[in-house]
């Protein structure tokens, strides 16, 4: 119980830690976007340590190919939600090695952003919100260079997992292997009813490698999961909803972006919200989901702490008081 509570007072990839680096995240914010939120291209790739084959020509193209995954911040009204947006047109946003790249970069730049409140990741590829594995990339490599690589995309996805603030996964098309593991590592998810998902790795002759045999079970439970991964099938929208995969299915639009629409519905009600409390509450479900319902308790206690001495606490309750809506701030 000590060790527990000692990690709680001072979390990994917590909020509270982020903070010593906020200003120089918002430095570097404000030199990666301009005020109109264009979309920000994600820069400084860093290359996988431990890959032999093909080094060379990935470096290439990662320095030389356009950019597969970028952020835009919203403004006006919205300001605080951020898309991460996957473009990788050609490849159906498959999980490649400039992709990876440059997704954890941008994951990375988010972290440590206080003024970051939501966060939806999304596709510009029509049809597609991520087709998974990019296989070609994968006949390049031998065996201990595919597992060094299935690794990272682990990593990435516990790093996508590990923001601090909520995240929403808006499908609207497929969502397979690698895809659907990037979607389950979001706090939530919209789909269009035309969308497929699936965790298909078992008719490939592997297991989902990147967190998905651990993260389905939880949120769809252990039979149902199993058998979704036994079998390697693909449900829809409406069947995903009814098993608990996505928390909202929508008709598809004519521009087919009725997932994306929404998710950033769904943004828009977790924005008005105090943001400390939002952290708060995800750090709280998060790492209680994870242990006996005591050493819950006792994270669900370090959490509120962390909330009762807040500017935003103070606010909530003057503005019940005064029959006013709250205007929290973050502090």
């Amino acid at each position: 119980m000590t060790t527990l509570l000692c990690r709680l007072v001072v979390p990994r990839c917590s909020w509270w830690r982020c903070q010593a680096v906020s200003v120089r995240a918002t430095h570097r914010a404000a030199h990666s976007v301009n005020g109109s939120g264009v979309p920000v291209l994600a820069r400084g790739h860093h290359p996988l340590t431990g890959y032999s084959r093909a080094d060379g020509r990935r470096q290439h193209t990662q320095a030389a190919g356009p950019a597969e995954v970028h952020f835009k911040r919203l403004q006006g009204e919205d300001e605080g939600i951020v898309e991460v947006l996957m473009c990788r047109h050609r490849a159906r946003n498959a999980l490649g090695h400039a992709f990876v790249s440059q997704m954890r970069e941008v994951v990375s730049t988010l972290s440590c952003d206080s003024a970051v409140r939501a966060v939806i990741f999304r596709s510009l590829v029509p049809g597609v919100f991520c087709a998974g594995a990019d296989l070609k990339e994968r006949a390049l490599m031998n065996n201990t260079e595919s597992d060094l690589f299935v690794h990272s995309l682990r990593s990435l996805m516990t790093q996508i997992a590990s923001l601090p603030t909520p995240t929403i996964a808006a499908m609207d098309g497929v969502a397979l292997g690698g895809g659907l593991e990037l979607a389950l590592a979001c706090d939530l998810r919209t789909a269009a009813y035309s969308a497929q998902m699936g965790l298909i790795e078992t008719t490939r002759g592997l297991l989902p490698g990147a967190g998905g045999s651990q993260r389905l079970p939880r949120m769809v439970g252990i039979t149902v999961a199993k058998e979704l991964i036994f079998t390697g099938r693909r449900v829809g929208g409406q069947t995903a909803l009814e098993m608990g995969l996505v928390n909202r299915a929508v008709e598809e639009n004519q521009a087919g972006d009725a997932a994306y629409r929404e998710a950033l519905n769904l943004a828009r009600e977790i924005l008005p919200q105090a943001p400390i409390a939002v952290r708060m509450a995800k750090e709280a479900m998060n790492r209680g989901i994870e242990v006996d319902i005591s050493s819950a308790m006792a994270i669900e206690r370090m959490c509120y702490a962390r909330v009762i001495p807040t500017r935003d606490r103070q606010e909530g309750m003057a503005a019940f008081i005064e029959k006013r809506p709250p205007q929290y701030t973050g502090e």
